[in-house]
């Protein structure tokens, strides 16, 4: 422990942003030489007469600069001899002068090598939501991701490395060279993936892709022009709406309730601004875990059918939930695309996946795909059916609901004084923070421990008036039971401790 003691730099700016420069500077010149453990967050609150906030969100920008390192429990420390930081001059692109319109050089700044982190001085990156959303784009390894919810490891890998030798034992040639064509096995395999609820799709409308997000993309290329607009619920997965608006596509918002899109608002929004498509999670909504009655689904189609709206499924999650309720694939097949993958409840790393279209689009999304994303790899679309066509995707999928399961009890056991909507197959919850907390700044407040949640700013798709109060906790992604506890218990903490709550800006 050091005895040093930082001077907040007199400035404009945001407290928390003056003393993380001069942290910087301080470690750069020396004055915390590497290995130096930092003071506590409370006592260095303390020692200058701001919140714990503040600290905590100086700390977290330090560590996002590649300066420092910390682990719950430990403390933050200086970045030692093995990591060192080395500074190389940089200047910023004279985009005039490429343009062939002189203009004056920027001054240089220091990036670390090899780091894409930019550190005291730095210009930052353009504040882009299309691109950015609101994550730590390059989170620190250590970080505990209750931001992410791959499929839990269960033991996956020993199987798929046979797997992966048995194919390139075989195949040779494809995989040497380029993917041509779909084999039939590949639309067996999604045949078999996509069906539920008593619903079987055809395989002439199956078109394996790489992923969901991919499947979207290529849905939303094949269906759409530039300028054209997309229905989304006012809370959803807003990647695709960002990906959308980055093609230039226009997203539009339709208030929701607990089961999904209120109908006569969605009538509302295409009789004013006539949406080309809805974008829907029925069975299992993410963020707030809902499900979608069969009524809603036949409510939200009859306004789709009067308005001609294609209508996209997306069931990544709801792979991992056993219903009856039949998909709105087969109650509106003619305007509906059902999409599914692997990652959810088998494996996130294969990247495989399939939707099921309308034939007369199938051949479109499949060109569509293929100029997106460059084509489908032979290797991992192989990969993906023969796990599902042995029957151990369905061996892992049980697997999965079993951790999922067991994580869900150490849900119930850290954070069961709060409010929060969540379920055993689910594995998210959607909690709302209680007062004085905010979403945003609880985030920041669990960053600056590790942590790292979803407030509900990343899930809106666009402006909206609505507040919800609530955060996302994905806890299938840490590596063990144990690193879930541990920072469930984190979360427990921020949220009983209502001294910081509060940055300072003064």
């Amino acid at each position: 422990m050091t005895n040093w003691l930082p001077q907040i730099p007199d400035g404009q700016g945001p407290i928390y942003l003056r003393l993380a420069d001069q942290i910087s500077a301080d470690i750069a010149s020396g004055a915390l030489a590497a290995g130096t453990k930092l003071p506590p967050q409370r006592d260095l609150a303390y020692d200058l007469g701001v919140t714990v906030g503040t600290i905590g969100r100086a700390y977290a920008t330090i560590r996002q600069r590649g300066l420092v390192n910390g682990e719950v429990g430990r403390g933050t420390y200086v970045l030692g001899s093995a990591e060192p930081i080395q500074l190389q001059e940089s200047t910023k692109p004279n985009l005039d002068a490429a343009a062939g319109n002189p203009a004056p050089s920027a001054p240089a700044v220091h990036q670390r090598t090899g780091d894409t982190s930019w550190v005291q001085g730095a210009m930052q990156p353009p504040k882009d939501r299309a691109f950015a959303g609101t994550r730590i784009a390059v989170p620190h390894e250590s970080s505990i991701r209750f931001d992410s919810t791959s499929a839990p490891e269960i033991g996956q890998a020993k199987l798929i490395a046979q797997i992966t030798l048995d194919i390139t034992r075989d195949h040779p040639h494809e995989i040497a060279s380029y993917t041509r064509a779909v084999p039939p096995d590949w639309r067996a395999a999604g045949k078999i993936w996509l069906s539920r609820g008593g619903w079987e799709p055809d395989e002439g409308s199956i078109v394996p892709t790489t992923g969901a997000q991919a499947a979207i993309m290529s849905i939303i290329a094949a269906t759409t022009a530039p300028g054209d607009r997309i229905a989304f619920e006012d809370l959803t997965y807003s990647s695709i709406a960002r990906g959308a608006a980055l093609s230039g596509r226009r997203p539009v918002l339709v208030e929701r309730d607990e089961e999904g899109p209120l109908p006569e608002d969605l009538a509302r929004v295409c009789a004013q601004t006539h949406p080309r498509i809805l974008f829907l999670m029925p069975t299992m909504h993410n963020p707030t875990t809902g499900f979608m009655s069969e009524t809603r689904r036949h409510e939200l189609i009859e306004v789709a059918r009067q308005h001609n709206l294609w209508i996209i499924e997306d069931e990544v999650y709801g792979s991992l939930r056993d219903t009856s309720v039949p998909p709105i694939v087969s109650l509106a097949p003619e305007r509906t695309f059902h999409v599914g993958s692997l990652s959810k409840s088998v494996t996130a790393g294969v990247r495989g996946g399939w939707l099921s279209s309308p034939q007369s689009y199938a051949q479109r999304i499949y060109t569509a795909h293929k100029m997106l994303t460059g084509g489908i790899s032979f290797l991992l679309s192989e990969l993906s059916s023969r796990l599902i066509l042995s029957g151990a995707a369905s061996d892992f999928r049980e697997k999965v609901g079993e951790e999922i399961a067991a994580r869900h009890a150490l849900v119930r056991q850290h954070l069961s004084p709060f409010e929060y909507r969540s379920a055993a197959d689910c594995p998210f919850l959607w909690l709302k923070v209680p007062e004085p907390w905010n979403p945003g700044t609880f985030k920041a407040a669990a960053a600056a421990e590790n942590v790292l949640v979803d407030d509900e700013d990343e899930f809106k798709p666009g402006r909206t008036g609505k507040v919800y109060h609530c955060i996302r906790i994905g806890f299938s992604n840490p590596l063990t039971r144990d690193q879930t506890a541990e920072g469930l218990v984190a979360v427990r903490d921020l949220l009983n401790d209502n001294c910081a709550c509060y940055d300072s800006f003064e």
